[in-house]
Formats: structure tokens, sequence, C-alpha cells
């Protein structure tokens, strides 16, 4: 084992990388309960979501630790969980069923252009000032969901939307939630988001808020509802040209979501470790294997895209620089498929902080985007307003990368503007028509 990690190279050993295992798992321990309450508002079960969550990321984490031998966990990703569930199945009325089979062609799309050498051409064609947009958007768009299930954001009349009655007990629980979480996460303490909603969920209980859990620790909830679902409709589906682009979209939004949120975090991580060399990462295409199967793994057990965690940063401050790492971490994930009683008092409110801050952290790409620039500050705009305000990620997408190519060509930077573009501006009309229809 010890050869295999190469630790005498890396100057680590067992307990090193343990402790930074434990140290990632709790870091993003969050999502075994986020993960289920968001699959969950698209019709899915809610227990077999969870026994899916932490199958997924045990799985994806103990492939990447193993053939990549990178200290980098695992797990379905926020952003991807929401738009699967308020975009692709309430926004267009498409089954979780189809949806799940949506991931599993875009995990396996995004094996095939690892094995064949494709994937630095799709980054290239996609502008980096776009990417940073769809972070950006994304990040607002789980923070406004975070703040409407707070009840801190609620429907009005007038205004569309407005500010929640802050006096009801349960809204109060929720600020009381970010408060906590706030205060973990500046003080830079190790699972912050994950403690925050463990003191939040005490804190409800103690208020008669939340009942009690009737066990903590019981057999793994029963995966049957989600396993092999995402093949079980595709007979019965009407293949009308309206359905195929649906579809084609869907695909295309999960795999360029995934790809690029893969490919920077391991970027930073690897780079946090110190892994980079001439501004290249050693086994890339290993990672990127590793990230992709593990999509397809999820969406079979009946999960939404997997993908790395910039998480995982945390235990590589810890002392992680092996995939023994991701092995431990991987351990922790298969242990807490034990304690699905906890999720009763896991309810919205518990939850909110959580995305929220996630919300936050991912809006940071804001600072990359040359906003005194009109011609890149214009479709990066429009990507990110359009995610909240639509509640669609794929309608933010679509709207960037239609104005991009315009906006570019009548600033005079046509030479700029990669052929892939061109044909994205097509794709997403096309989607635009077949929506409104």
């Amino acid at each position: 084992m010890k050869n295999y990690f190469s630790f005498e190279a890396l100057h680590t050993n067992y307990r090193k990388e343990s402790i930074a295992g434990v140290t990632t798992f709790l870091s993003m321990a969050y999502i075994l309960f986020v993960n289920p309450m968001i699959l969950s508002d698209a019709g899915m079960d809610e227990g077999a979501v969870f026994t899916a969550t932490a199958l997924a990321a045990a799985l994806g984490t103990i492939i990447m630790g193993i053939l990549a031998k990178y200290p980098i966990a695992l797990a379905p990703g926020m952003g991807l969980n929401a738009f699967f569930s308020y975009t692709v199945v309430l926004g267009l009325g498409i089954d979780w069923q189809i949806a799940l089979f949506g991931v599993f062609m875009s995990g396996i799309v995004f094996m095939a252009i690892t094995m064949f050498g494709v994937r630095e051409k799709v980054i290239n064609a996609i502008p980096a000032q776009l990417k940073y947009a769809v972070g950006a958007g994304i990040g607002l768009f789980i923070a406004f969901i975070g703040l409407k299930n707070a009840g801190i954001v609620v429907a009005d009349e007038s205004t569309v939307v407005g500010l929640g009655s802050i006096t009801e007990p349960t809204v109060l629980l929720a600020c009381f939630g970010l408060v906590v979480t706030v205060i973990l996460m500046v003080l830079k303490v190790y699972g912050g988001i994950f403690f925050g909603m463990i003191l939040t969920s005490i804190a409800g209980m103690a208020a008669g808020l939340i009942a009690f859990p009737s066990a903590v620790i019981s057999p793994a909830p029963s995966l049957a509802p989600t396993f092999g679902a995402a093949f079980t409709q595709l007979g019965s589906l009407d293949w009308t040209t309206a359905v195929i682009v649906q579809l084609i979209i869907v695909i295309l939004t999960f795999l360029f979501v995934d790809f690029f949120d893969t490919a920077g975090t391991l970027y930073a991580v690897a780079n946090q470790a110190g892994f980079i060399k001439d501004n290249k990462l050693p086994r890339a295409g290993k990672a990127l294997l590793s990230d992709s199967s593990a999509t397809a793994i999820g969406a079979v057990l009946g999960t939404s895209t997997t993908t790395a965690y910039i998480e995982s940063s945390s235990g590589v401050a810890a002392g992680g620089r092996t995939g023994f790492t991701s092995i431990v971490t991987a351990g922790c994930f298969l242990a807490a498929l034990f304690f699905s009683p906890l999720l009763a008092v896991v309810t919205e409110e518990v939850t909110a902080a959580a995305l929220i801050m996630v919300g936050v952290l991912m809006a940071s790409s804001l600072r990359f985007i040359e906003w005194d620039k009109l011609e890149i500050a214009v479709p990066a705009f429009l990507t990110i307003v359009a995610m909240p305000l639509t509640y669609s990620i794929a309608t933010g997408i679509a709207f960037g990368f239609i104005f991009y190519p315009i906006t570019m060509l009548l600033s005079g930077r046509r030479k700029e503007i990669h052929p892939v573009m061109y044909v994205l501006l097509f794709v997403f009309l096309a989607y635009f028509f077949f929506l409104s229809e």
C-alpha cells in the first residue's frame, strides 16, 4: 500500500492520510442530507437518494484514489442537482427517470472525450469568461433556493418576490443556522457547513421545531426505488423532435457544468498539493476518467451528476497527498449509510445555510470577469442573472452562449470566437424555439 501510493516520495504516512481523509469527509458530509432534499423535490424517494448519494460518493472517490492516486473526493455536485430537479424535471416537465438517463449519457460522453483526447479542444472552445459566469450564476441560483427554503425570501403578488416573516420560528431557526455557519466558515473551521447543520438541528429540536429522530443508526434505506430507473422509461418515451432537442440540451448542460467544474477543481486542489508541473496536471486523463465513470455509476444508482469536490482542499491542507486519503474518505461515506434516520431532523430550514454558503463560494468567480468590456460583460451578466430569475440553469447558459458570439462580432473580435460557439448559438436558439411550443 505504501509503495503503491508512494508514501515515502511524497513525505506522508498512514496517520496524515487518515486525518486528511476524515477532514475531507466532514467538509462535504452536508451533501448526504442536502442532495436527498433537492432530488426529492423532483419526486424521487428521499431514502433511496440518500443511499445512492453515499454509494456514488464512496465508489467515485475510491476510483479516484486508486486510478488517479489523488487525494480528491467525489459526490453528487451542488448546482447539478438543482439543475436536475428545478430545471429539467420541474421546469421542462421531464420525468426524473429520463433526467437520470441524461446524467448517465453525459457521463458516457465525458468518458469518450476523455479517452479520445478531445477534452482540451472542448475546454479551449468555451471562453473563460463564460465559464466564470456559469459558476457564479449557479451560485446565485443555489443561494436563492436556500433563501426560499429558509422563508427569508417568499412569493409576492406585487413584486414577484419579497421578504418573508422574519419573526416566524422556523425562519428564525434558518437565520440562526446561517449566522452559526458564517461564524464557523469565517473562523476557517473544517467542516463548517456540516457542523453548522448539526448545531441548527440541535437548536431546532431544543426549541420544539424539529421532532427528535426515532433512531440514530439503522440499516441503509433500500436503493430499489432509484436503482436502474434511468433506463425504465426509455421505451415509452415519445421521441418527437422537441423531446430529442430537450434531451440533447439536458445532456450538454450536465456535461458542460460537470466538465469545467471538474477541471477547475482538479487543477485547484492539485496546485495546492504541489502536483502541478510546467502548468500541467499529471495523470489528468485518469482523474477525468474517474470523474466521468463516477457520474455514469451514480446515475445507475439513482443520483444526479457525481463530480470532484473543491472541499477536498481541506484534506490537502490537513496533509493529504495520495489516493489513500480518498480511500479513507470513501470509507466514511460507506459508514454514513447507517445514519439515515438523521434525515428526519435535517429540514429545509437546516439545509438553507448550506445552500447559501455554497452560493457564496461559487460566486467568487465573479472577480475574474472583465466587467469593463461590454462584449464580455453583457453575455456574462445575462448568464448570471437569468439563472435565479428564470429558475433555470440551462436558460442562463443559453442566454450567455447566444449573446457572446453576437457581442464579440459587433466589437470586431471575430477571430476570438471558436467555431464551436457558433454551433452552440444555433443549438440554444433551437432550445428556446422548441421550449416555446
